[in-house]
């Protein structure tokens, strides 16, 4: 199966990412994943391997694609969710998407819920 250039081009940002950030039980890493249908982001303790809270777009109740708002959504359920974990600073993993769209919307609905970062 031949991979386009675009994913090539997103597989290697995102591992030249992941060599500088990492996770721990206190700062997660907070990560975001974008496919046709919708959008999903993750708390990850990289330490010892566990996510720590998730979110997507279809907890939300969307079974459309994803648009900002319901990106924003997502980013303020992940914030609820990590508060509850006791969970207040993050690092934002954009997993080699652009910082831009849905994946600043995620970011800004996260921020806006309570997270750092």
């Amino acid at each position: 199966m031949a991979v386009s250039k675009k994913i090539k081009r997103r597989l290697r940002i995102k591992q030249s990412i992941r060599r500088k950030i990492s996770g721990t039980s206190e700062r997660p890493r907070l990560s975001v994943y974008k496919s046709n249908k919708g959008i999903y982001a993750q708390l990850i303790d990289d330490v010892k391997g566990h996510t720590l809270a998730h979110a997507s777009s279809f907890e939300i109740g969307t079974s459309n694609n994803a648009n900002l708002e319901v990106s924003k959504n997502v980013g303020k359920k992940l914030a609820e969710k990590a508060s509850t974990n006791g969970i207040t600073t993050v690092v934002f993993d954009r997993n080699g998407y652009l910082f831009h769209g849905k994946v600043k919307a995620l970011a800004e609905g996260a921020r806006e819920g309570g997270l750092q970062f």
